[in-house]
């Protein structure tokens, strides 16, 4: 997984001549003590780099380029200290293909009310610069985020270091490695979708491998190999079995995967158990174990998911909780206190554990194999969101659902899976309503870390649909979005 931290965010200022060269040195101090200040932030999840005073055409447009081509630059953050001229913008923003931010602010905090004059008047005019860079912008349809407020609170920093995330999101989706052992699971419709679009669109390559090469590089495993592993499953979890063979095989498992997905670059795998040809159990405890590394993972082929869980994990370094492959499983239909049990029937990432988790090896049921070892937990307790990727022929859509996950109503010592107990909002009935009537698929991404607004955030920027079910959502409110939608991605064809 790439590392967040790598990333950096060009700060560029806009001015013009106009006013002479005693302001711009002004307004380049300010700018630089700004990004000084604004670099040292621990709050910020990446680094931000002064990108220059633009106050020409050909300035603009070669800070640009030069963000287009640098692979440590994740997005742009504009920002107008005086009036800059936005036709000199142009093109330098058509040609721009990172994410990018307007920041509307000031460096001042205040107006000096005794001493203002014309002279700073003419120097602190971002409530004037900034509109019209904001009509640009919008009279070239460029997708963009607008934050405005006083640069030094840390609500509007929060806001950018939430941003900065979104946008490493693009950066990691638009070089994404997806390696696919097996196809999809026969007869399901979710899962599938068109591999060419979703590399135009968002620069996934999804390709498959057969099982059978990947059982080739498992049988290669050396048994020094698998003590370091089993050394590593013992630091980590309880290990409430003494069938400790079924581990040793994880650890196998795990490691060939490990292997192929680093020497290959790849961010993300699925595997189904209808194809496992040659091998003993079904991954369990290895995929488990893989995803709270960082890797993207989808279970019966599920390549979107697989893709949407490495981009959500990289997003969240360094944020506390997790983030998992996710499944709704079963209902507990309590009047006034409905609840949804999600699980899968190994593939739960660590990350989300609100204990640490127990090692056992029970029956899967599927599959045809011997018994898997896996990992046994209940989630946490807190705020969450689901997250599914559907294609619809024309188009991809995204949808959110805001949860609270909680604590199970009641020991399930016979279940032998990690699981997480929630409450939909605003209810189960009109979430689940809501859900279906989206299109949203049994799979999902679950998050504590991350929020709505970041992945509103990547999917603006990756400009696909996005539809959000949160508190206030009513079935028919949503019915009319989805109209509404349909016809707004029809004439985008």
């Amino acid at each position: 997984m790439k590392n967040i931290h790598d990333f950096e965010f060009w700060f560029v200022v806009g001015s013009q001549h106009l006013y002479g060269p005693n302001a711009l040195a002004t307004v380049k101090e300010n700018a630089l003590q700004m990004v000084q200040e604004l670099a040292t932030d621990p709050a910020f999840p990446c680094q931000i780099k002064f990108g220059g005073l633009v106050t020409t055409l050909d300035e603009v447009t070669n800070v640009m380029n030069d963000a287009n081509h640098d692979p440590h630059c994740a997005g742009v953050i504009t920002w107008m200290h005086t009036f800059s001229p936005s036709k000199m913008w142009i093109q330098g923003l058509s040609l721009l293909n990172k994410p990018y931010l307007h920041l509307n602010t000031q460096f001042n905090r205040r107006i000096p009310y005794d001493t203002i004059d014309m002279d700073f008047m003419n120097l602190h005019q971002s409530a004037h610069g900034d509109r019209e860079h904001g009509f640009l912008s919008a009279r070239l349809r460029k997708p963009r985020k607008i934050i405005a407020g006083y640069w030094r609170d840390a609500a509007m920093r929060q806001r950018i270091a939430d941003w900065m995330r979104s946008a490493v999101g693009v950066a990691v989706s638009r070089s994404l490695k997806v390696a696919r052992f097996g196809d999809n699971m026969r007869e399901v419709a979710v899962t599938e979708g068109d591999k060419v679009e979703a590399q135009r669109k968002f620069g996934w390559s999804v390709n498959t491998w057969g099982v059978g090469e990947f059982v080739e590089q498992v049988n290669a495993v050396t048994d020094q190999q698998i003590a370091v592993k089993m050394g590593e499953y013992k630091d980590k979890y309880i290990i409430a079995t003494d069938q400790v063979d079924a581990i040793r095989y994880q650890a196998k498992m795990e490691t060939a995967l490990e292997t192929f997905l680093t020497q290959g670059g790849f961010g993300a795998y699925t595997d189904t158990f209808e194809d496992l040809y040659g091998l003993e159990q079904l991954p369990g405890l290895a995929t488990q174990n893989l995803m709270s590394k960082g890797f993207g993972f989808g279970a019966e082929g599920d390549w979107k998911s697989a893709a949407l869980l490495q981009i959500m994990k990289t997003m969240a370094q360094g944020l506390e909780a997790g983030v998992t492959f996710m499944e709704d499983y079963t209902y507990d239909l309590e009047q006034g206190n409905e609840l949804v049990l999600g699980a899968h029937m190994l593939e739960i990432c660590p990350s989300i554990a609100a204990d640490k988790p127990r090692i056992h090896v029970d029956a899967l049921g599927i599959g045809g194999k011997a018994a898997p070892a896996r990992l046994i937990f209940d989630g946490k307790a807190g705020p969450a969101i689901l997250v599914t990727m559907i294609d619809l022929g024309n188009r991809f859509r995204m949808i959110v659902h805001d949860i609270e996950a909680c604590q199970p109503l009641s020991p399930m010592p016979n279940l032998p899976v990690a699981r997480v107990m929630w409450k939909p909002m605003p209810d189960l009935i009109t979430g689940s309503e809501g859900w279906i009537l989206s299109g949203g698929a049994h799979h999902s991404i679950f998050s504590y870390a991350l929020a709505a607004e970041h992945l509103r955030d990547w999917a603006e920027m990756m400009q696909i649909e996005f539809i959000h079910i949160n508190a206030s959502t009513s079935v028919n409110s949503l019915k009319q979005q989805l109209i509404t939608n349909e016809v707004y991605w029809k004439l985008r064809e």
